[in-house]
């Protein structure tokens, strides 16, 4: 499919800088490509509502007045598509779900991932997420929560490439000259330190939202059963009141 940039959402937030964040690049013996990246702390973000998110990122929300897609408002400059490939039996997002991401790393097309990642692993200690070609895992990204005063401290990691000799030498050069090259690692550190900073801009009020919302869901299906359990009452001359 032929993916194009989404329109620029102006929403007035000064995104983080690289500089607020400790980042490493770095390659193993294989070739392997290692992005880490420690964040700032995120003020107001739990590790909670973090996890949430993530079970969470479909369909549309209300932002300045306007519905945009959820996934568009955490990076609105550079995330064009998320899509659940796969949702568990229960129809929920866990751990075996496939999540596709489509995202332009600083807007550069020529910078465009696409890829289908499962869901290894999904709680309020943080996400793990891979990616497979063939059945050969390629990437593997994870992101651990760790609550700190009323925000998260969040710590990314991101490996790309196969660990043995098969990868040094055939498939790691494959992999860094066209799916993700070294000039894709470095865009890459600063999109995923302005998005995990972006949390701070909407999602505490998008989950007290939705929150608020099923709870009154759940007050609407309670007194809904009362009512209809009273209806059930046969009409006798001792419990008829006039």
């Amino acid at each position: 499919m032929k993916w194009n940039l989404q329109p620029v959402k102006d929403f007035g937030w000064q995104m983080r800088s690289i500089s607020t964040a400790i980042t490493g690049f770095s390659k193993n013996k294989n070739e392997v490509m290692h992005l880490h990246i420690e964040h700032g702390i995120i003020k107001g973000v739990t590790p909670e509502m973090l996890e949430w998110w993530f079970k969470n990122i479909g369909g549309e929300m209300e932002y300045q007045g306007k519905k945009y897609q959820r996934y568009q408002v955490w990076h609105p400059l550079d995330h064009i598509h998320w899509g659940l490939e796969k949702q568990l039996p229960c129809g929920q997002v866990g751990v075996g779900s496939k999540f596709h991401i489509v995202e332009a790393l600083g807007r550069n097309m020529d910078m465009l991932v696409d890829v289908v990642e499962t869901v290894k692993k999904l709680d309020c200690r943080g996400i793990v997420l891979e990616s497979r070609v063939a059945g050969i895992r390629i990437s593997n990204l994870s992101h651990q929560f760790i609550a700190a005063g009323g925000g998260t401290r969040y710590i990314s990691d991101l490996h790309i490439g196969v660990d043995n000799l098969f990868g040094r030498y055939i498939l790691n050069p494959i992999i860094r000259k066209r799916i993700f090259t070294k000039s894709m690692g470095r865009a890459w550190l600063r999109h995923n330190i302005e998005e995990v900073g972006n949390f701070e801009f909407f999602l505490p009020a998008l989950y007290w939202s939705e929150k608020n919302r099923a709870i009154g869901r759940m007050a609407m299906s309670d007194h809904t059963g009362e009512i209809r359990g009273h209806s059930q009452v046969p009409l006798t001359k001792h419990n008829l009141i006039l």
